[in-house]
């Protein structure tokens, strides 16, 4: 098995970086599997809805498409919540991490933001500004989150309402998740 001939990042060379790279690129490419299993889990966290989380976010994202979004925005509305699995007190954050590099600028802020929107349905319940949204609304994507949140994020709890199986949305999260460059760069 190749390896790097370095025990310090600053020793490597040309050659150890490339050889990560090519190493690096079917983990990579491995990601939907990855977010699939963290998807389904789901079915099973934050206890004490009427549906799971994996039924929030299947609603969601069939809200989103049903209501003609596209594709992006669709995968975005499927894996909004995916950080309340390992980042809970920064789910919305951690999404929009996960989502960057594969979808554009409004999207990642919707999915980054979404969280202070919703708070507008239930923040005075909990001791929390409900209007914390409104620090926002300079922002050009302001109006687009208030929708995704209004239309499709708070109104996801229904046991009624027929979703579109993970399944369905396999094809595009694989596409999406797809596109970004292959040399990963940190900012």
């Amino acid at each position: 098995m190749d390896t790097v001939s370095f025990t310090c990042m600053a020793d490597g060379t040309r050659e150890d970086y490339e050889l990560l790279e090519r190493r690096g690129r079917p983990y990579v490419a491995g990601l939907p599997d990855r977010l699939l299993d963290l998807l389904r889990s789901m079915a099973h966290a934050f206890e004490g809805y009427k549906i799971s989380s994996l039924d929030h976010v299947l609603q969601t994202a069939t809200r989103a498409e049903r209501d003609g979004a596209d594709e992006e925005m669709v995968v975005a509305a499927l894996l909004h919540d995916i950080g309340d699995v390992l980042a809970p007190r920064n789910h919305a954050e951690f999404a929009a991490a996960v989502l960057r590099p594969y979808v554009r600028p409004e999207v990642h802020w919707i999915v980054h933001h979404h969280h202070a929107f919703q708070l507008h349905y239930y923040g005075h319940h909990v001791g929390v500004d409900r209007n914390l949204r409104d620090r926002y609304r300079s922002s050009p994507y302001f109006d687009a989150c208030v929708r995704f949140c209004e239309h499709w994020d708070q109104t996801s709890f229904d046991p009624a309402y027929e979703s579109f199986p993970l399944a369905h949305f396999e094809p595009a999260l694989r596409r999406v998740l797809g596109r970004a460059d292959d040399v990963l760069v940190a900012e």
